[in-house]
């Protein structure tokens, strides 16, 4: 039981920071500028660990390949110490696996988040400064969805398909989890 907690607790402390790390990247990818509070908080949440990266990895175009180093590291860090606790039977390759598996979790889930907070916030508060953020990081995963889906009485329907789609990416990842694994 120790374990469970233990785990759930890293999952959720590498999910922020992790996601937060991710949410930098692509914000820096489409040049949202940081001076509004979800900008703010990104750079408070990630600095420490991503400026000092920057000394190594450097970018590539518009991607701060940094913060997806940071992202990397961080679940390589939540999967070694849960290894180390477990005993270490298993063989580090597996470890780095899971971190790889877990980023692109991390990646699929912070999509999902975006585009249900982008959803919600087009029905409530369509207005407000997040809510043009929001939909300035949702624009470009949905603009090919909302070429091919037509409105149906008035309402967008793209955000269902492509949630629909990242579930079943997540799905598809730990299939090929489970099967890199065994």
């Amino acid at each position: 039981m120790a374990y469970q907690i233990l785990s759930f607790l890293l999952d959720i402390a590498t999910g922020l920071l992790g996601g937060a790390c991710l949410l930098r990247l692509y914000m820096q990818h489409q040049r949202i500028p940081f001076g509004n509070p979800v900008g703010r908080l990104i750079f408070a949440l990630t600095d420490w660990l991503v400026l000092p990266l920057r000394r190594v990895v450097r970018s590539v175009g518009r991607w701060d390949l940094a913060s997806l180093v940071a992202v990397f590291l961080l679940e390589l860090a939540q999967f070694t110490l849960l290894w180390l606790i477990a005993g270490g039977s298993v063989h580090f390759g597996g470890v780095l696996v899971l971190a790889v598996f877990g980023v692109a979790r991390l990646a699929v889930s912070g999509i999902t988040a975006l585009l249900v907070v982008a959803v919600i916030l087009s029905w409530v508060q369509s207005n407000s400064p997040l809510a043009s953020i929001v939909e300035r990081l949702a624009a470009p995963i949905l603009r090919p969805f909302r070429r091919m889906i037509p409105l149906v009485g008035g309402i967008d329907l793209s955000p269902l398909a492509v949630l629909v789609l990242l579930q079943v990416a997540a799905m598809v990842l730990a299939e090929l989890q489970r099967q890199v694994l065994l």
